[in-house]
């Protein structure tokens, strides 16, 4: 997912989507350590997709704050 899809998202629909990507990322886990992935890369882009989610969560929580 780019940052300017995530930007566009709202807050509400941001935090489901940083629920959703994190149980996506704990069932890959998961499913890596019974059989392994057949592209490892997969863990590491969903890794990236949650801290992007957290990143643009956590700016829109200190642009609040400064207002």
């Amino acid at each position: 997912m780019k940052t300017t899809e995530i930007r566009e998202l709202s807050t509400p629909d941001l935090l489901e989507r940083i629920d959703t990507e994190k149980t996506m990322l704990v069932r890959m886990r998961l499913n890596h350590a019974i059989t392994p992935l057949d592209n490892t890369q997969k863990l590491k882009e969903a890794k990236l997709t949650v801290a992007r989610l957290l990143t643009e969560l956590r700016s829109r929580e200190m642009k609040q704050k400064s207002k």
